[in-house]
């Protein structure tokens, strides 16, 4: 039985008072009245409507009108901030098919929950295509539910209904859902909790070591004090990281103890001090003689283009670009910049690196125009194997797309979440709703990729599949990374 919204928000903020102080002037159980909500919504039509370069790039106008006009409607009588945002407006987002827009909550609700573990489903899980596997469970005695159980159903809904349910409320590249089976993946309580609601216990379906199906009840988990205490401490030792191993979460370099290969690792083209690293990495490459790179970014979500178009010429083989097409709606964010998140600097901005063409759109000429050269000094020549998965995202997928079918580069594992055709990812200010203060991420340009693939929308499609394993899973290995190991052995031997 599902638990109320009031009787979980006071679940919510009962848990917030035992574990840690409360912002006193928050509540996350306030409720707005339906007209501010609608106005809320409204604002962020109009937006969306008037800046978004690609509102309906995979939603036909009148479907995006309807999907307004549906969601618009559905608005309650009084909702609060969580509802508003999870019920209304993340799966009105979601109806764009533009991963760089979703929604976000409003910094007193973040502060708020920072430091705080809520009642949630108790276990996680892994998720691909119709399947639910059990990764961890939060009741460490129960001996039913252990790693690599399969789960069929939840509270009597069926695995493939909860996915494509949860899907719904999760914003992707047009059709690229693979960065959403590691969203539900990485935190499936999570959502589950925020899409479901909570309840006080949970009827799973599972399939036991016979392969017949039974079922199980499930209570709702609760986390203890002295666990919360230990988040509190481990988040504190992140924090205090010397520098060099705080660089390490961004980027790395490895070679295998054979000598034959190296893994290069980048979670991101944000940070990380990259130029430096480039370029100590490459000369150490070439002098080292290393033949074959593995290249890892399975969990590089994107970041600057800049930094990403350095890497590829350091990769690639022949000259490329970034953009074919490059353009924004508007030059300006009038008569909206009250309600976008550095409106001044955005606004010099736009002014500055865009201009209007014949189709009266506001282009970025020079990365329309401009082509970029390999590296000479330190170019590697040797075979790279680019490891991908849903979350290679925005300026990643641009680096994908780039070396895609070079001789020496394959790509392996899974589609990239980023777009094969483009992507709305430059400059992605956040705009502020009135009454909620709820954020909605607000791209402000297309980049159609160089030399890109028809508007299908999938990601980036790997050369050599890998899909999930079943038992890797089980036996807690990286069968993609195996998979390269074993192919670089075998030509090296």
């Amino acid at each position: 039985m599902n638990i109320k919204p009031f009787y979980l928000f006071l679940l919510l903020l009962c848990s917030a008072l035992l574990s840690c102080s409360v912002n006193s002037h928050y509540s996350p159980a306030k409720k707005y009245p339906r007209k501010q909500l609608q106005e809320d919504f409204l604002l962020m039509q109009h937006i969306l409507e008037e800046k978004h370069p690609s509102l309906y790039w995979y939603t036909p106008k009148d479907s995006m009108d309807f999907y307004f006009s549906n969601y618009y409607n559905a608005i309650a009588d009084s909702m609060t901030e969580l509802q508003f945002a999870w019920k209304i407006l993340a799966p009105a987002v979601d109806k764009i098919h533009c991963g760089h827009t979703s929604v976000g909550m409003s910094k007193a609700y973040r502060k708020w929950a920072e430091n705080k573990r809520f009642p949630s489903f108790p276990l996680f899980m892994k998720i691909w295509n119709d399947t639910m596997a059990v990764t961890a469970n939060l009741n460490r005695k129960d001996s039913v539910f252990k790693r690599g159980t399969i789960v069929t159903s939840i509270n009597g809904i069926r695995s493939k209904d909860i996915i494509d349910n949860m899907f719904d409320y999760l914003p992707e590249d047009g059709y690229a859902n693979n960065v959403n089976y590691i969203r539900l993946s990485s935190n499936f309580s999570y959502f589950h909790r925020n899409i479901y609601g909570l309840s006080k216990t949970y009827k799973v379906t599972y399939i036991d070591s016979t392969g017949k199906e039974q079922k199980d009840t499930l209570p709702l988990y609760t986390a203890p004090q002295d666990s919360v205490k230990k988040d509190n401490l481990a988040k504190i030792e992140r924090k205090n990281l010397p520098k060099e191993k705080k660089l390490l979460q961004y980027r790395s370099l490895q070679i295998d103890s054979s000598g034959k290969f190296a893994i290069m690792t980048l979670n991101t083209f944000s940070n990380g001090r990259l130029r430096s690293f480039f370029r100590r990495s490459f000369r150490e490459l070439r002098k080292k003689k290393i033949n074959n790179l593995v290249l890892d970014i399975r969990s590089n979500g994107g970041g600057r283009v800049n930094l990403s178009t350095l890497l590829t010429r350091y990769i690639s083989r022949k000259p490329f670009g970034v953009a074919d097409t490059s353009f924004a709606k508007s030059r300006t964010l009038a008569p909206y910049a009250r309600y976008i998140k550095g409106k001044f600097f955005n606004n010099i901005e736009m002014f500055f690196i865009s201009s209007k063409a014949s189709d009266g759109l506001y282009h970025m000429k020079y990365m329309e125009r401009k082509r970029y050269k390999p590296k000479k000094l330190n170019g590697y020549k040797g075979d790279v194997y680019v490891l991908t998965n849903g979350p290679t995202f925005s300026a990643a997928a641009l680096f994908c797309n780039a070396v895609k079918g070079q001789p020496g580069i394959t790509l392996v594992g899974e589609e990239t979440g980023g777009g094969w055709y483009g992507n709305n990812g430059i400059m992605i200010p956040d705009m502020v709703l009135p009454h909620t203060k709820l954020h909605v991420r607000l791209p402000l340009y297309r980049i159609v990729q160089y030399n890109h693939v028809s508007i299908k929308g999938t990601g980036v499609m790997p050369d050599v599949p890998v899909p999930t394993s079943y038992e890797a899973l089980l036996k807690g290995y990286d069968r993609k990374i195996q998979l390269v190991r074993d192919i670089i052995m075998s030509k090296t031997n």
